[in-house]
């Protein structure tokens, strides 16, 4: 799976939010706002392929928290950027 090119993250008022690039005006009905973890990821893994297990590796090399929490986490976050066409 890939995060879509023209989607990028951008800190508005203390909030990382995902926004759509190339359209002139925001569907601000469809606001994304990332916590910390969420951000890591998204950082870790922007621009490039990556796997569920790619994902987790980010979360137990940077929590040091159990692979099977890694792996239920990253599904849930995956899941929810795919129900907002966010990644392939």
């Amino acid at each position: 799976m890939k995060i879509k090119d023209n989607y990028k993250v951008r800190s508005i008022a203390g909030e990382n939010l995902i926004v759509e690039q190339g359209k002139s005006q925001a569907d601000m009905t469809k606001v994304i706002s990332l916590n910390s973890t969420a951000l890591l990821l998204w950082n870790s893994l922007s621009g490039r392929d990556f796997t569920l297990s790619d994902a987790a590796d980010v979360l137990v090399q940077h929590f040091g928290i159990d692979r099977s929490m890694a792996e239920t986490d990253v599904k849930h976050w995956a899941e929810k950027l795919q129900e907002c066409g966010i990644i392939d």
